[in-house]
């Protein structure tokens, strides 16, 4: 009777070791995949910011020399504003496929990459 009772006592133990220790793993995976989507966000807004800052000065440079061709700088710099306007109607109708789609489409890419 008494080696029954040690051994569902070892029995239970044995098992919530193993409860215990699967939480951990889940919880640490969690954070992997976390920190894995984290990291490439930030790294993506890096680069974009870099993008912006480098098609910035692509634009004025343009709308200085439009300027210069035209006659007035500010009919330059009107041109380029009136082409970013039809950019973003375009942008604006298409947002879902152009934007939302993709992102989406990263991070559960990320989330449910295993690792090799």
């Amino acid at each position: 009777m008494e080696t029954i009772a040690t051994n569902i006592e070892l029995l239970y133990e044995k098992a919530k070791d193993y409860a215990e220790i699967n939480i951990e793993l889940i919880k640490l995976n969690s954070i992997d995949k976390i920190a894995d989507v984290l990291s490439s966000i930030v790294s993506r807004i890096v680069i974009f910011m870099f993008v912006v800052m480098f098609v910035l000065l692509v634009n004025i440079a343009l709308s200085l020399y439009l300027g210069e061709l035209l006659g007035k700088d500010y009919l330059g710099y009107s041109v380029v504003a009136a082409f970013y306007l039809i950019l973003v109607i375009i942008i604006n109708y298409n947002k879902d496929k152009i934007i939302k789609v993709p992102i989406t489409n990263l991070v559960i890419a990320k989330l449910l990459k295993t690792k090799s």
